[in-house]
C-alpha cells in the first residue's frame, strides 16, 4: 500500500532530517510513528501528501509521490492536521464535509449521502450543521476526522489526534479511531493512545528508523524509549 525506499529529505540548512529510511505499510495497517521532538515524524508525512520533496522513491499503491502524480496520490490519503482550525474552513461542518466530494466532481446528491452516511456512523447528526466557530475542541476534532471519511481515503493519516483534548473527548476519539477500517498511520506523543490503536510502531530517531515492530513489544520497553528521549506509555508505568 505504502513504501518508502531509500528516502533522504534536508532542508534548506543543509541538515539532514530523514537518512536513507525504507519500510512498507500493507492494507488495512494501523501504524504509529513515534519519536521526540524533531525525530522528523512530521516530515515524513509531508514527504507521503508530496508537501516537499526528497531523495529516494515514495510508492502509495504504486503509484509514485511526484508532482505530475500529486492528484491520484491525494484521492487515496485522507489527512487529519493536528490543529483542526486549519482544516475547517467553512462556515458549517456539513459544508466543510461537502467541499471534497464535490470537488473531486461528485454529484451533490452522491456527496450529501455519503457525507450523511458519515455523520450516522460516528454518531455526529447533531454537528450536521453546527458553525465551526461554535463547536467545542472535542467536537472539532471529530468533524475534522468526518471531513477527511467524507473523501474516502484509502488512508488516513494523523498528527496529534489528540492533543490538547479532555479525558472524554480524548476517548471518543480513540474509539473512532479504532473503528476505521482503512489503513491508518498515526503520528503521536500520546503513547497510550498509540497503544490502543497501532498494532505496529515505527520508532523514529534522528531522521531514521530505530525500531519497527508490534506496538505492545515496543512501547513496553523502558530502555529503548528512554534512549531515544521518551517515556513509558502511563498505563505501563503504573504497573512498573
Amino acid at each position: 500500500m505504502i513504501e518508502f525506499d531509500k528516502v533522504s529529505f534536508e532542508y534548506e540548512s543543509g541538515a539532514p532530517v530523514i537518512k536513507d529510511l525504507s519500510f512498507r505499510i500493507e492494507d488495512g495497517e494501523s501504524v504509529g510513528l513515534i519519536g521526540a521532538n524533531g525525530a522528523g515524524k512530521s516530515t515524513i508525512m509531508k514527504l507521503l501528501l508530496g508537501l516537499v520533496q526528497g531523495e529516494g522513491k515514495i510508492l502509495v499503491d504504486d503509484i509514485e509521490v511526484n508532482k505530475d502524480n500529486l492528484g491520484k496520490i491525494r484521492k487515496k490519503l485522507g489527512f487529519v492536521l493536528q490543529n483542526s482550525d486549519n482544516q475547517m474552513f467553512m462556515p458549517t461542518v456539513y459544508e466543510d464535509m461537502m467541499f471534497g466530494p464535490l470537488n473531486y466532481m461528485v454529484s451533490r446528491e452522491d456527496a450529501d449521502k455519503k457525507v450523511n452516511e458519515v455523520l450516522d456512523r460516528l454518531g455526529l447528526q447533531h454537528l450536521k450543521n453546527k458553525y465551526n466557530h461554535k463547536i467545542s475542541g472535542g467536537e472539532k476534532r471529530m468533524a475534522a476526522i468526518a471531513t477527511v471519511l467524507a473523501m474516502e481515503p484509502e488512508a488516513v493519516l494523523m498528527d496529534e489526534p489528540t492533543s490538547a483534548l479532555d479525558p472524554y473527548n480524548r476517548r471518543v476519539v480513540i474509539n473512532t479511531i479504532k473503528e476505521l477500517e482503512q489503513t491508518k498511520i498515526i503520528t503521536s506523543h500520546d503513547l497510550d493512545m498509540i497503544m490502543d490503536t497501532c498494532e505496529r510502531v515505527i520508532l523514529i530517531s534522528g531522521g531514521a528508523i530505530v525500531a519497527d515492530g508490534r506496538a505492545e513489544d515496543i512501547l513496553s520497553d523502558k530502555e529503548l524509549l528512554e534512549a531515544h528521549h521518551m517515556e513509558l506509555p502511563l498505563s505501563l508505568s503504573r504497573e512498573k
